[in-house]
């Protein structure tokens, strides 16, 4: 009976070493799987952070107006990339980039997970970063229990591509969304194209780091708002955004403060272009001089106005058929003495917005750009 209870008390001892050993391998793989889980969240926090500071880069001045080649605004996004994945560890060790890691390109349709960045695109809009814990970059993860079981190390790696939009057919504004930074104020088409062309004066500067402007030249030409002529397409004036006929001040309101979710209430909550590119607005010929106060206010501040194909009957009966949005800053304003000295000076300025509808038929805007975000 004694060796009974011997061999009974024995294989109760193997059957307790048998379950601790499993409870102790159910341990170490919970263990193992929640580091491996960190892992990945720091990694791809690294990657959403690196892709996301790049992005911006490509909306910088000297990338929207030429001022570099793509070879330059590759380079930059690229160091940008490097600094931030630097700046977030992954498992405490810094992440270094390889060349691969950085894709600087265009996507037409951001929206397409199956579309791949081309390097080669018509501008750049989007940039991918990818961050690597492997063999051959920044080491694979190791393991702390995985090694009992033959599994030293685990690759890991995480993606992000952050993108902005540059082509709007118009803006959407709802109740909440605060209001968008457009003037009610056209300019002709021909005009715009013109400037755009290197057609025009260069007698004001904007200054970023003062956020002030001075008198003479930045290299970025200028042109009068004001209509200086009669007829269409020269016939430049305000237009009614909200209700019609709106007041002078409803037109103060809009140049300080932007249009708001109910001004664009009237037009069924947005501004959009049709099928064939064209959005119709009611307006006046002309800009009053009681808003002289707010435009010099607002100098240097980045607006959008609409510019016009057409337009169509006198005074406060005019029809302006508009057909794209810019991004401008005013430079300098004269509401007072001879017409022919009466001035409101603007320039091209790069506009971030929100509430933008995106456009890929033809393009739409110039300008004016969307905030960058994560698409993947």
């Amino acid at each position: 009976m004694s060796h009974r209870r011997n061999r009974r008390s024995g294989n109760i001892l193997v059957l307790t070493a048998f379950l601790m050993i499993g409870m102790m391998a159910m341990l170490a793989f919970a263990i193992d799987t929640g580091y491996l889980f960190v892992a990945k969240t720091e990694l791809q926090r690294t990657a959403d952070a690196a892709a996301l500071a790049a992005g911006w880069e490509l909306l910088d001045d000297s990338v929207v107006f030429g001022n570099e080649s793509p070879a330059q605004t590759d380079a930059r996004a690229r160091q940008t990339a490097a600094q931030y994945a630097s700046f977030n560890r992954i498992l405490t060790k810094e992440a270094a980039l390889a060349d691969n890691d950085v894709t600087v390109g265009y996507l037409s349709n951001p929206w397409n997970a199956g579309e791949s960045i081309n390097p080669n695109g018509s501008g750049y809009n989007a940039v991918r970063v990818r961050i690597q814990r492997t063999s051959a970059q920044n080491g694979a993860v190791p393991m702390l229990f995985g090694r009992v079981l033959g599994r030293d190390h685990t690759a890991l790696e995480a993606d992000a591509t952050a993108v902005l939009m540059n082509n709007f057919g118009g803006f959407r504004l709802s109740a909440g969304d605060g209001n968008l930074d457009l003037l009610p104020f056209a300019l002709d088409v021909e005009t715009w194209t013109a400037l755009i062309n290197g057609v025009g004066d260069d007698d004001w500067t904007w200054d970023p780091e003062c956020k002030e402007v001075h008198s003479g030249g930045d290299g970025v030409l200028e042109v009068n708002l004001y209509p200086q002529a009669t007829g269409s397409p020269g016939n430049r004036g305000t237009v009614d955004i909200g209700g019609s006929n709106n007041s002078t001040a409803d037109i103060s309101r809009q140049i300080l403060e932007g249009v708001s979710p109910s001004d664009m209430a009237h037009h069924g909550g947005k501004l959009e272009f049709d099928a064939n590119g064209e959005l119709e607005l009611n307006g006046d010929t002309g800009i009053s001089a009681g808003v002289k106060d707010e435009l010099d206010a607002i100098k240097g501040q980045p607006r959008i106005i609409p510019i016009f194909s057409q337009v169509q009957g006198p005074g406060n009966n005019a029809q302006y058929t508009i057909v794209q949005f810019v991004g401008v800053r005013i430079m300098d304003v004269k509401l007072t003495g001879k017409m022919s000295g009466k001035r409101v000076i603007i320039q091209p300025a790069k506009v971030v917005v929100r509430g933008g509808i995106p456009r890929t038929d033809a393009q739409y805007s110039h300008y004016v750009y969307s905030p960058v975000w994560l698409v993947r």
